[in-house]
């Protein structure tokens, strides 16, 4: 078998991490619904959440699809849970571009490791472009769905054409942070993989 070739073991490393990260994406989807501003807030605490197991995961990634695999699986999941197909290009772009930047450091630097997961984590913006691309159904629908008027408001001055940029930034640099901290709690792992 190619060495470069995905295995059956690679595929269930894939699941395995992905639904992690659908576990943490939905337990603070959950919070949403407390205020809109921490809908926002997705930015910084889903990159440090998902920071420990996404980190375990680049320890066992070495070759080429795996992250991209994980982000077309989570643009389905988003699709599925209702968040519609508006954020899948931004997922699938993020999941690929992180790939290309690891598979740059040959999987092994962890400088790279840090660009990859900081780029890798703007998929999380993906919540946000039905809330700008569709913002008058998407007012219409949290009305329908029992929201007050002042969460909409709240959300949509939060969340709109001109944060979105800054929302983007802050995800990258808290996926980079987010790095830093989950291979100080993996250390041992980082060794073992020969990541340096």
């Amino acid at each position: 078998m190619n060495a470069k070739q995905l295995t059956a073991k690679d595929f269930i490393t894939i699941g395995i991490f992905t639904a992690i990260w659908f576990v943490v994406e939905f337990a603070f989807g959950m919070l949403g619904y407390i205020h809109p501003y921490i809908v926002a807030s997705y930015v910084v605490m889903l990159p440090l959440a998902g920071a420990i197991p996404m980190m375990l995961f680049y320890t066992k990634v070495e070759k080429f699809g795996m992250i991209t695999i994980m982000s077309i699986l989570i643009a389905i999941i988003m699709f599925v849970t209702g968040m519609g197909y508006l954020g899948a290009p931004l997922c699938i772009a993020a999941g690929l571009a992180a790939d290309l930047i690891a598979k740059s450091g040959g999987y092994k630097s962890f400088k790279k490791t840090v660009l990859s997961y900081g780029v890798f984590c703007l998929w999380i913006c993906a919540n946000y472009f039905p809330v700008i691309i569709t913002a008058e159904s998407y007012r219409r629908g949290l009305v329908e769905a029992g929201f007050s008027a002042e969460y909409a408001e709240s959300l949509f001055r939060a969340i709109n054409t001109r944060t979105i940029g800054v929302l983007l930034i802050v995800c990258f640099v808290f996926g980079c942070i987010g790095a830093y901290l989950g291979k100080a709690a993996v250390k041992k792992h980082f060794e073992k993989a020969g990541i340096v």
